[in-house]
């Protein structure tokens, strides 16, 4: 029986399995399986309240196979012993963090002040491009009717 926080879980509902893994070793690497690839069934585990059971599920992402298992594999160190420490350690952090409560969102309002500088930037915004109009567009009451202009000769 391991705990993890105050939380037992069975050996049986962890799985351990050894491979060869690359990285420094030496001769060692191609002989002594020293990768761990730990599995943990998260959907099976009873002793797994169920808000932690979320939690766990959304922290483990890609780690998460469709049978609900996490899948840790580490090729950390040199030693087997190294390796079932370090997936193990992984496994505890990730159940920590998913015994602690997410603290719910307070809804904030825009202050008064920013709405304000807001609107201003957009008010000066469109003075600058208005003025980059062409100016011999005509606008407002003038508009109504075809202009005549007379040559004064």
């Amino acid at each position: 029986m391991i705990e993890f926080h105050g939380i037992a879980i069975g050996d049986e509902e962890i799985r351990e399995s050894f491979m060869r893994c690359s990285g420094p070793g030496g001769q060692n690497v191609n002989k002594v399986n020293t990768g761990v690839q730990l599995r943990f069934n998260v959907r099976d585990c009873a002793s797994l309240p169920e808000g932690v059971r979320r939690r766990l599920i959304k922290i483990a992402g890609n780690r998460m196979n469709k049978d609900g298992e996490i899948v840790l594999t580490v090729q950390k160190h040199r030693s087997q012993l190294g390796n079932r420490q370090e997936a193990l350690f992984r496994l505890d952090e990730m159940i920590g963090e998913a015994l602690k409560k997410p603290t719910p969102r307070k809804p904030t309002r825009v202050p008064r002040g920013a709405r304000q500088r807001r609107l201003d930037d957009k008010r000066h915004r469109s003075r600058i491009k208005r003025f980059r109009r062409s100016v011999t567009k005509r606008t407002g009451p003038a508009d109504v009717g075809p202009v005549l202009f007379r040559a004064v000769i």
